[in-house]
């Protein structure tokens, strides 16, 4: 299994067959989801809050037509959200950049962890090096300098490669002291025996691979160019980081995953396919997920907030979704495999000081 990982303010015109935008000038203040009551009571304020959508996340269309189906998606987007938002009581939805897609569209794009169900690629959890470590009340491991700025997969099916990459920075903080963002694109590039670039990979082969191949390369040395390229090893010459290997966390073993945590920032993978998870602007979320793992994220840290336990999991989705790229996900629910998923698959780098 591998994970898959302008126009101004508008007057509308409208028939049975057609819906046509005339400019006229504009101004809209976002609230916390990105849109108001009031704009929900006309379809010129509709119009209105597209277009300030549309300029917020800097949207450009090729033709009217894709512009007024898009703006159709956004409108059943926004009734979701709306409808959601005054049921829900932990956590909020909100108008981020994915409103314009249909939620068929936003997992083609956006989730990439293929799992090989034939392949054994579990480890002997015996070799878990944390099964006797006490836990803290809490851990934020971007407070310690071990977790670099969210980064952003874009439409490229890499999340694997970034859930990778983010473990491998933070094990590498701990033991040298220096935070150096780490290439996923060589990881794209050159990872190919069981991964598959955009189209999906696991977070395991990927720490195999570096071990393998003497280490990562700096992300400045092989920045990311959000599709697949030609793998570039001409890089001798450039630092690399190097990891001694790799373990898997107990599978759903919710303190297993809390005592590697309380140690080192942790790839994880999850079923981020719901529509709540789409459109999460924020709080702690416990909405309908299942654990269909089909995203790879990680882990970076776990605390408690009005009564509700949570772990953070920092996203590659950029810092416009969520709480600033970050997504707070309820922990203790009394499920061996966590919410969406989040105990099934967990696993982190080693690396000797």
């Amino acid at each position: 299994m591998a994970l898959r990982c302008s126009l101004s303010k508008t007057l509308i015109l409208t028939c049975t067959l057609c819906l046509i935008f005339v400019p006229l000038a504009h101004g809209n203040d976002f609230s916390i989801v990105g849109y108001s009551t009031e704009d929900l009571r006309s379809m010129d304020k509709l119009i209105d809050l597209f277009e300030s959508w549309m300029s917020k996340h800097s949207k450009i269309y090729d033709s009217i037509e894709e512009k007024l189906l898009r703006f159709e998606v956004f409108k059943d987007n926004l009734k979701h959200i709306d409808e959601r938002n005054k049921a829900l009581t932990n956590y909020w939805l909100g108008l981020n950049e994915f409103a314009d897609l249909t939620h068929q569209e936003f997992r083609n794009k956006y989730l990439g962890l293929k799992i090989d169900h034939s392949s054994a690629t579990r480890r002997d959890s015996s070799q878990f090096a944390y099964r006797d470590v006490d836990l803290p009340k809490s851990v934020d491991w971007r407070k310690k300098g071990a977790v670099t700025q969210v980064k952003n997969q874009g439409s490229c099916g890499s999340c694997w490669a970034f859930s990778t990459v983010a473990a491998v920075e933070g094990i590498n903080q701990i033991v040298t002291g220096n935070l150096t963002s780490l290439s996923e694109q060589e990881l794209i590039d050159c990872d190919t025996t069981y991964n598959n670039g955009c189209n999906g990979g696991l977070m395991d082969y990927a720490f195999s691979f570096i071990v393998q191949n003497g280490g990562l390369h700096k992300e400045e040395d092989y920045p990311y160019i959000m599709e697949e390229g030609t793998c570039d090893m001409r890089k001798e010459e450039s630092e690399v980081v190097t990891i001694t290997g790799y373990h898997d966390v107990p599978q759903n073993d919710e303190q297993s995953l809390l005592k590697a945590l309380a140690n080192q920032p942790l790839s994880v993978a999850i079923e981020a396919s719901g529509r709540d998870f789409q459109f999460y602007s924020g709080g702690v979320f416990d909405g309908h997920c299942g654990t269909e793992l089909d995203h790879g994220v990680a882990a970076v840290g776990y605390g408690t907030s009005k009564g509700l336990d949570y772990i953070v999991v920092k996203n590659s989705w950029g810092p416009k979704w969520g709480e600033k790229g970050y997504i707070r996900m309820r922990r203790n629910i009394g499920k061996p495999e966590g919410i969406c998923g989040l105990y099934k698959m967990a696993s982190y780098p080693t690396k000797k000081k």
